[in-house]
């Protein structure tokens, strides 16, 4: 989500506010386990939903895949490679539970960093970008962060976000977006700079930066019509908020799933998908892509 560098530090405020409401918002209509603590919309996490593949960090217990205050900053994005026959499949794991997953100046260098390394790896075949937190895929921006940016720092750090989404766009292999939850603003901007999307049928997903008073400014003006068409994705601009069945009726995501009790419906799926790609020649899908 771009906000203008000229924005006065108060304004920010008040756009953290909208924002906040706004997600309270969108989220409402996911039933009732969901819930708004403080100024924030989360989902309550049953005792049975764990991180699939997840293991306890080294020396403490493990902790249920909930929202936690306690994730180390190098936890933030968790890069799996996987092994046996998923070999070549990488995992980036967006894991900012206490702060919905949204888009920090760590995460964003932490991104960054990865798809730098992903870019001249030869043994990657195809990469996922999922949510390690239940119900969140991306918030977008961090706008709590944002808030305490001067108005000169504030452009800068929109262009870091839109650089690192045009990273993964130009990511040589082809990348996959699961969508198990929130996408929100940079975060549907995150999810379309992937080639293939897919997503739960729970997931709510939109650029709703208008309705804040700014505009997309990660690339969603741009790759929505070119996924979507130039007049839906002009209706769609309006800060309009789709499901999955919504989404995938005009074309926004290729596949919906109805969301298991793990709630990584979305992530399975992709995992199927990126499998599909790992018999075929490396150089072909490359040139392809």
């Amino acid at each position: 989500m771009a906000v203008a560098a000229s924005a006065a530090p108060g304004a920010l405020g008040t756009l953290q506010a909208s924002r906040a409401r706004l997600v309270a918002a969108c989220c409402a209509r996911l039933g009732p386990r969901w819930r708004l603590p403080g100024s924030w919309t989360c989902p309550r996490v049953d005792s049975t939903i764990w991180a699939r593949d997840w293991t306890p960090a080294a020396g403490g217990a493990a902790r249920q895949r909930g929202y936690s205050a306690e994730v180390k900053t190098e936890d933030e994005l968790r890069v799996r490679y996987l092994e046996e026959e998923n070999r070549g499949i990488v995992v980036l794991g967006i894991n900012r539970a206490y702060a919905k997953n949204s888009l920090s100046k760590n995460l964003i260098k932490m991104l960054s960093k990865a798809v730098d390394a992903l870019q001249s790896d030869k043994k990657v075949r195809t990469i996922i970008v999922r949510s390690e937190v239940p119900g969140i895929f991306c918030a977008g921006a961090d706008l709590k962060e944002r808030a305490k940016m001067s108005s000169s720092e504030v452009g800068p750090f929109v262009s870091k976000i839109r650089a690192m989404i045009n990273e993964i766009a130009n990511l040589p292999v082809p990348t996959i977006a699961a969508i198990d939850g929130l996408a929100l603003g940079g975060g549907l901007e995150l999810a379309l700079a992937c080639d293939i999307r897919v997503a739960a049928s729970s997931a709510k997903m939109g650029l709703v930066e208008t309705k804040l008073a700014i505009i997309p400014g990660g690339g969603g003006t741009q790759r929505l019509p070119r996924a979507i068409g130039m007049s839906l994705a002009k209706e769609h601009i309006s800060a309009r908020v789709l499901d999955g069945q919504e989404a995938k009726s005009v074309g926004l995501i290729s596949h919906v799933l109805e969301q298991n009790q793990e709630g990584d419906a979305a992530y399975r799926k992709a995992l199927d998908l990126a499998r599909e790609f790992l018999p075929q020649g490396p150089v072909a899908m490359r040139v392809a892509k």
